[in-house]
C-alpha cells in the first residue's frame, strides 16, 4: 500500500509541476492577444509566486487543521480554476485575479506532500518526488507547443487543466492508502506541532531558510538567464541554439535527481548536498573559463545543473531529523516560502546588475550563492545538532 501511494504522490507532484511552465512557453501569442509589452509577463508571475509564498507560509495551519489528502484535492481543484481561468481571460488585468487560487494551490501543495514524504519515506522518494516534478515541468511547454499549432495559446491552460482534472481523480480514488499508510500515532504529533512563531526560534532555522533562499536564488538565475549568457559571452551562435540552452539547468537538475534518488539512502542528505555542491562548484568553474567556446559552458550548466540536483529534495527531507517532527511542518512551510521569495526576486537582481556589469559576471554570482548555501547550511547543522 505505501509503494502504491507513492506512486500517486509522484502523480502529484507531476500535476504541481505542469502548471510552471505554461505562462513562459505561451506569453508570446498572449502578449499579442492582450496588447501589452513583453515584460508585462513578469508581473503576472511575481503575482503568482507572492501567493504561493502566502499559502506556503499558511501550510503549517493547515497541516494542523487538515488531512494532507485534504489539502492535496483542495490544491489542485483550485489550480484548475486557475488554468481555466486562465484559458478564458480576454482582457489582461483578468490574469491577475486568475493568479491568486493558481498561486494559491501551488504553495500549499507543495509543502504539505513534501512534510509528508519527509516524515514517511527515505531520501530516495524525495529525490524521485522532485524528479517527478521536473517531468511535468518539462511537459507543458509541449502542450503549449500543441495548441499553438492546432488551435490557440487557451487550449494550453484548457488541455493542462484537463490533465490536472484526471489526476484529481486519481487523488480522490486513493483516499483509502493514505489512512492505510499512516500510524495511530501520526495524527497526535501534528496536532502537537509547533506554528511559525515557536518555530523560528529554534536554532538553526534561520540559518535553514537563508541557506535555501539562496540556493533558490542561484537556481532560478539559472533559469532565466542561462540562454541570456551564452547569447551575451558567445559568438556564432544561432537563435535557435541559444533558445534550447534555457534546457540545460532543467536536464541536469533531474538528472542529478535521479542518480540521487539511487544513493541518497546511503549517502544521507548532508553528505549528499555536500557532493550536490562541490559538483556544482566544478560546473560554475567550468563555464568560468570557457572562453569563446560554448560546448564547454554548455556541459558546465549541466554540471551545474546536476549538481543542484539533490540539493532542495535534501535540505526539504531532512527537516525532522534537523529540528524534530514537532517544528518539522512549519520548518518546511518556512522554507517554501523563503524559496519563493528568492527565485521571485533575484533574478531579478542579476538582471540589473548584469545590465550594469555585463552579463559575464554570471558565474560569480552562482559561485557567491554556492558558497552561502554550504557555509550557512554547515553552520545550521551544528546548531541543530547541540538543540537535539
Amino acid at each position: 500500500m505505501s509503494s502504491l501511494l507513492l506512486a500517486v504522490i509522484y502523480l502529484i507532484f507531476i500535476s504541481l509541476g505542469l502548471p510552471d511552465s505554461l505562462l513562459g512557453s505561451g506569453w508570446p501569442k498572449m502578449q499579442s492577444a492582450f496588447n501589452v509589452p513583453s515584460s508585462y509577463a513578469g508581473y503576472v508571475s511575481m503575482t503568482i509566486s507572492f501567493m504561493t509564498i502566502i499559502s506556503a507560509l499558511l501550510s503549517p495551519r493547515l497541516i494542523k487543521r487538515f488531512h494532507t489528502k485534504w489539502i492535496v484535492i483542495v490544491s489542485i481543484f483550485m489550480t484548475i480554476l486557475g488554468l481555466l481561468g486562465f484559458s478564458v481571460s480576454k482582457e489582461y488585468w483578468m490574469l491577475f485575479v486568475i493568479a491568486v487560487p493558481y498561486g494559491l494551490g501551488a504553495g500549499a501543495i507543495d509543502a504539505s506532500v513534501n512534510h509528508y514524504v519527509a516524515n514517511h519515506y527515505s531520501g530516495s522518494a524525495m529525490n524521485f518526488l522532485h524528479c517527478f516534478y521536473g517531468v511535468g515541468a518539462m511537459i507543458s511547454p509541449y502542450i503549449m507547443a500543441l495548441a499553438l499549432s492546432k488551435a490557440r495559446w487557451n487550449e494550453g491552460y484548457r488541455w493542462t487543466a484537463y490533465i490536472q482534472a484526471g489526476i484529481l481523480l486519481a487523488c480522490i480514488l486513493s483516499f483509502p492508502l493514505w489512512n492505510k499508510t499512516e500510524k495511530a500515532s501520526d495524527e497526535e504529533e501534528i496536532r502537537n506541532s509547533a506554528g511559525i512563531k515557536e518555530t523560528i526560534k529554534v536554532p538553526g532555522v534561520i540559518l535553514t531558510l537563508i541557506a535555501f533562499y539562496a540556493y533558490c536564488s542561484g537556481e532560478a538565475t539559472c533559469f532565466l538567464w542561462t540562454p541570456s549568457y551564452f547569447a551575451g559571452t558567445k559568438t556564432g551562435l544561432s537563435d535557435e541554439l541559444i533558445a534550447s540552452f534555457g534546457s540545460l539547468i532543467f536536464g541536469g537538475l533531474m538528472l542529478g535527481r535521479l542518480i540521487s534518488g539511487f544513493i541518497s539512502n546511503k549517502l544521507g542528505d548532508r553528505l549528499l548536498i555536500r557532493i550536490g555542491i562541490a559538483v556544482e562548484l566544478l560546473g560554475i568553474i567550468m563555464v568560468f573559463i570557457s572562453a569563446a567556446h560554448y560546448i564547454v559552458a554548455a556541459i558546465g550548466f549541466v554540471i551545474i545543473g546536476t549538481g543542484m540536483g539533490p540539493v532542495y529534495p535534501a535540505i526539504q527531507h531532512m527537516a525532522p531529523t534537523n529540528f524534530g517532527k514537532k517544528y518539522s511542518a512549519a520548518v518546511i512551510g518556512l522554507q517554501m516560502a523563503s524559496a519563493y521569495v528568492g527565485s521571485t526576486f533575484m533574478p531579478m537582481v542579476f538582471g540589473i546588475m548584469q545590465q550594469q556589469i555585463g552579463i559575464a559576471i554570471m558565474p560569480v554570482y552562482l559561485l557567491i550563492f554556492a558558497a552561502l548555501n554550504i557555509g550557512l547550511l554547515e553552520m545550521a547543522y551544528r546548531r541543530a545538532d547541540k538543540q537535539l
